[in-house]
């Protein structure tokens, strides 16, 4: 799945392990490496708290848009 390779560039431009973002996510590394891989499809709690540790939205992490760039809320 493309989609994903976002995800993994982000880990990766972050110089974070599989192991080191598997345990900011409270998981272990295989259930990560699945999700990483396409194996298995990230759920959306994981999905928030990946588009909170790398500053941007989900939809790039999803393969939606190519522009890192957070949404920020309107207040």
């Amino acid at each position: 799945m493309a989609y994903y390779r976002h995800i993994r560039d982000m880990r990766e431009d972050h110089d974070l392990t599989q192991r080191q973002l598997a345990a900011l996510l409270q998981m272990p590394q295989p259930q990560y490496n699945r999700y990483e891989q396409g194996i298995r499809d990230f759920p959306t709690d994981v999905l928030i708290h990946l588009a909170g540790i790398f500053d941007t939205s989900i939809d790039y992490l999803l393969g939606l848009t190519d522009d890192p760039t957070p949404y920020r809320q309107k207040r």
